[in-house]
């Protein structure tokens, strides 16, 4: 088998062109849950239950499999149907796998044994899923801890394990979400090496796709551009999100890209584009956005409004350092923004003043950034003893409002969006429209929308930014031009 030929015992890769991810990955990711268990739930064990194939509604073809992200944090493991255990008291892990038909291997090539899970794995014990009970029973623990907990940026409930026989034993749903969730917010030296790497590869893919784009060439074609290099050069068979492709007026649409507006519109020359697009490698997800002129030179008009998101982005990267609020950096970009558009005539009277009235939602109603990791809005935003989700425009949608620690990973993601109802909206309210300069705000009807999108490591002394693409005008300009080369962005 291909996957046979590319990983050696103890580590996941998609060839050697690609990243090795050693298993001590998800080792180390045991060791720290059960050091925070055994100091609340000692004598317990952690039963999680990975993910399932599903179908395409009544047919017999399923959705390419992605591993449920709390299992896939524990063990790595690649496969459906899988449970994990952990033993708090002795730090064993125990991975079951389902017990296939001898036909499998007609269909879906040959059967793994137990030792080859173990071998690829790393875990101490193997079995199926049927010994599970008998496995837990034997080790006797007061306790089985489930997962169960809702998740702050979908409004969903983790997956609960569950399995024939689990009435018999004692458990508990409540102790384990919040812990492992806010472990998941800080990311291991092994996490940040794949972090680094995925955003790498979707770097490369983005500029690649920046000297592609041309007039008559349709969004959807520079999508598949951007997702066949992060495959094709990097192992990224999954991309982390649905990618946002936007083009002159779509670029002010924030989720673009849906069922609906399927990035199917034709790039015309003069336009902006926004894309909005990461890869995924071994569920580690990396969230990047660049924004540029389909004919790589920026107008006035688009250059006044990149501008301003930019040192709005580069503000933040300035002033953000572990204990700082990432709510406060929120407000510190909104700041700047205003600024810059009062500098451009399109906003007056006193910044103070517009950030009292939260005007600044109306041009960005987005938040500042989010947790990465596994998931591209990553867990861990609003756990119990964190700052609460504000009720005001635009920090309402922030997804997260904690202090910034060492080894977090987030987005930097300021924008300005002129977007027909809001501005409406603002226009109507005497409150904010004294702040509107309608004679000039008016020639941005269709402009678009501008977002700068960087993903960053938190270190003890500040930030680092881990994307590499053109930032600056000139340099977008440059890059476009063919001016500069790879190794500017090595």
């Amino acid at each position: 088998m291909a996957e046979e030929q590319t990983n050696i015992a103890g580590s996941l890769c998609m060839g050697p062109h690609t990243l090795n991810i050693s298993t001590k990955l998800f080792e180390t990711n045991r060791k720290r849950l059960v050091d925070a268990l055994q100091k609340v739930k000692e004598n317990s064990t952690v039963v999680l239950q990975g993910g399932s194939e599903v179908s395409f509604y009544d047919t017999d073809t399923s959705y390419i499999f992605k591993q449920e992200s709390y299992f896939n944090w524990c063990f790595g493991v690649t496969e459906a149907d899988a449970y994990g255990v952990i033993d708090i008291i002795t730090g064993q892990s125990y991975l079951f796998f389902p017990r296939l038909p001898a036909d499998y291997a007609v269909w879906m090539g040959p059967l793994k044994t137990l030792e080859d899970f173990k071998n690829k794995y790393k875990v101490d014990h193997v079995h199926y899923i049927e010994e599970l009970p008998a496995v837990l029973q034997k080790l006797n623990r007061g306790h089985l801890l489930t997962l169960t907990g809702r998740n702050s940026d979908s409004g969903l409930t983790s997956k609960e394990a569950t399995f024939d026989g689990i009435e018999k034993f004692k458990v508990d749903n409540k102790t384990l979400f919040p812990i492992i969730a806010n472990l998941r917010v800080y990311k291991s030296e092994l996490e940040i090496e794949v972090i680094k790497y995925v955003v790498e590869v979707s770097s490369a893919a983005h500029r690649h796709v920046m000297r592609l784009a041309k007039a008559g060439l349709y969004e959807y074609q520079c999508e598949s551009e951007f997702l066949n290099y992060c495959y094709k050069n990097g192992g990224c068979r999954h991309s982390a999100y649905t990618c946002i492709c936007g083009s002159g007026i779509n670029s002010a649409v924030l989720h673009y890209g849906h069922a609906g507006c399927p990035n199917n519109y034709q790039l015309k020359e003069g336009m902006l584009c926004l894309f909005d697009m990461g890869g995924s490698y071994y569920g580690y997800a990396a969230d990047i956005t660049v924004t540029f002129p389909v004919n790589g030179k920026f107008t006035a008009q688009q250059k006044l409004i990149y501008e301003a998101v930019l040192k709005s982005n580069e503000a933040v990267f300035k002033a953000g350092k572990p204990g700082t609020s990432w709510a406060d950096m929120h407000l510190l970009s909104n700041r700047v923004l205003l600024e810059e558009l009062k500098n451009g005539g399109l906003l007056q009277g006193s910044v103070d003043e517009m950030m009292h009235e939260d005007l600044a939602a109306i041009f960005q109603p987005h938040g500042l950034g989010h947790f990465l990791g596994l998931d591209v809005h990553d867990v861990g935003g609003y756990l119990d003893g964190c700052p609460e989700r504000s009720s005001r425009p635009g920090l309402k949608s922030l997804r997260t409002s904690r202090t910034l620690e060492k080894n977090m990973v987030l987005t930097i993601e300021p924008g300005c969006y002129f977007i027909d109802p809001l501005l409406d909206k603002a226009l109507a309210d005497p409150n904010k429209s004294k702040f509107l300069v309608p004679s000039v705000l008016n020639t941005f009807r269709g402009f678009g929308g501008v977002r700068i999108e960087d993903d960053i490591l938190v270190t003890e002394n500040g930030i680092i930014n881990l994307t590499k693409v053109p930032r600056t005008v000139q340099e977008i300009e440059d890059w476009i031009a063919g001016k500069d080369d790879e190794r500017k962005y090595a």
